[in-house]
């Protein structure tokens, strides 16, 4: 059985002033999120938030035929439901773990109750949301005018930030549904950047091996969204 992880590991958590700890706190419940679990579909009412800890979730626009894009990801830098506080309450976004591990959730009724009090959580949570609104608009953007490649360094750099270590496990079906690509197209932008040397790919493992090579290699688009987080949002108190 593994053993529970930090709530305070998500950075939006850790940045509560401790009145607003106190009062989550016990209210927060650990979740195990597994790869490919379907969090909310789109249009549903949203029952919970979740702070990833050690996932990732990946934000999806689904069409009418099925086709998908990524449109954002969250890891342990924020939270996945941003509709419920913002006052919609459904979204017609999927959220998609796209890489397995832990989290946190908070039930509806808390979440709404603490951001009406309109205090530090409610303007915390107003610049997440515009940091999120950046990374979905730089994601559009990306998605025209960047050569696949590119965008794959892009997302490989999102995910890195949100996880430990340089390992990602997800299925390669899982990676073009998040690019809205063809698989073959993953598997010839993948093995582009293995042949340079910055990662090395296998079937549903990719191992990050020269991280300031990506930096290089990938669009601007990273440093707009990455620059944005930092801006926004507070440093992390101490565990």
């Amino acid at each position: 059985m593994p053993l529970p992880t930090d709530p305070l590991q998500n950075h939006l958590l850790s940045a509560l002033p401790e009145a607003e700890w106190a009062r989550w706190h016990p209210q927060l419940e650990e979740v195990k999120l597994e790869l490919g679990q379907v969090i909310y579909e789109s249009g549903r009412t949203l029952a919970h938030v979740y702070f990833p800890t050690t996932a990732i979730v990946s934000l999806l626009y689904v069409m009418e035929d099925g086709a998908s894009a990524e449109i954002a990801v969250v890891g342990n830098e924020g939270l996945v439901g941003v509709a419920l506080f913002m006052g919609g309450g459904s979204t017609p976004s999927r959220a998609v773990v796209q890489s397995a591990g832990r989290g946190f959730r908070l039930n509806a009724a808390a979440m709404k109750a603490e951001f009406d009090r309109a205090g530090p959580v409610m303007h915390l949570l107003l610049r997440y949301t515009q940091a999120l609104i950046t990374q979905m608009a730089q994601t559009a953007v990306c998605n025209r005018h960047h050569s696949l490649d590119q965008q794959l360094c892009r997302w490989l750099l999102l995910s890195l930030d949100r996880l430990q270590g340089n390992d990602l496990v997800m299925t390669q079906e899982l990676i073009a549904n998040m690019l809205g690509v063809r698989r073959e197209g993953v598997t010839e932008a993948a093995l582009k950047l293995q042949k340079n040397g910055l990662i090395r790919y296998a079937r549903g493992h990719i191992t990050v091996l020269d991280r300031p090579g990506l930096e290089e290699r990938t669009c601007e688009c990273y440093a707009v969204v990455k620059a944005e987080y930092d801006r926004l949002l507070p440093a992390r108190r101490a565990m």
